[in-house]
């Protein structure tokens, strides 16, 4: 079943003094682009989350945010007393001014407050990965949805290629006689004598270049491959890119041979049904 790298997932975890938030999403890319943002103090396990996410999400232009707030008593940042004492004396002696308002002042003064960093609470730490293995439940579960809504789409499309495959298949004893036709007509108005041996070779020579049985052939083919890459148990978006390619090859063939204007009708809109196909490929993991 294929799925989308579009996605989104979010895991919020409630400890005694501190809110953990996980969240993930993704776009389409040709490869993995991770962007993590994580906490200061979570900064050397940035490799270890990155390891996760690549091994869970293969694909897709990533994002991901750890939020970490803390909703006890409990802080690592002090009010530097004496910093602002000092900045609080060197304003007073700049300006008069009320003692709240130089405190306002000086609290946004560098170095007014300080932060002790704290050693990674493995509890909590786990408590992290716990989230985030919530995260990747919750997008890997969009990616599928989605996923859902592209093969539909894609097999309607693919359906809708085959019928204009058919009705090109109905009209090509007709477009055959009609170009046999328009080459008879043509050497007639030359009003000269015609070796009619002749000019049954060159006709057969015009008629097999103009042939299309092999493209019929290869292009069915392909949309059965494409219907059956779509249902197999692994998602492979770029399996699907290069069969939609070889789709196009089939179809521009057929349009370039066809000779004639009911069956480039056809063409066309096999091509636009084609587009949007290769527009939705690009989104699949």
């Amino acid at each position: 079943m294929i799925q989308s790298m579009t996605g989104y997932g979010k895991s919020v975890i409630q400890l005694p003094s501190k809110k953990i938030t996980v969240e993930i999403k993704s776009l389409n890319s040709k490869n993995l682009d991770l962007n993590v943002r994580v906490p200061s103090s979570y900064r050397e396990k940035e490799l270890d989350m990155r390891n996760t996410l690549s091994s869970a999400l293969t694909r897709g232009k990533v994002d991901f945010n750890l939020f970490i707030e803390i909703t006890g008593e409990a802080t690592n940042t002090e009010v530097n007393e004496t910093v602002v004492k000092q900045y609080i004396k060197q304003l007073a002696h700049i300006v008069d001014g009320d003692p709240v308002e130089l405190l306002k002042m000086a609290i946004r003064m560098p170095d007014a407050l300080k932060t002790e960093r704290d050693e990674i609470d493995e509890e909590e730490y786990k408590s992290i990965l716990q989230a985030i293995d919530e995260a990747l439940v919750g997008i890997n579960a969009y990616r599928s949805d989605e996923g859902r809504a592209l093969e539909k789409d894609f097999i309607q499309r693919i359906e809708n290629i085959s019928v204009l495959l058919e009705a090109i298949i109905a009209m090509d004893g007709e477009r055959i006689e009609n170009v046999r036709e328009r080459l008879r007509k043509a050497v007639s108005e030359l009003k000269e004598g015609v070796d009619e041996n002749r000019f049954e070779q060159e006709l057969i020579y015009y008629l097999e270049k103009y042939d299309i049985t092999e493209e019929k052939v290869r292009l069915k083919n392909h949309l059965d491959y494409f219907t059956e890459t779509i249902r197999s148990h692994d998602s492979n978006g770029k399996k699907l890119g290069f069969i939609s390619q070889e789709i196009g090859r089939e179809i521009n063939t057929i349009g370039s041979k066809a000779n004639y204007a009911p069956m480039q009708q056809l063409v066309v809109q096999m091509k636009d049904e084609l587009e949007k196909i290769k527009e939705q490929a690009l989104n699949v993991l």
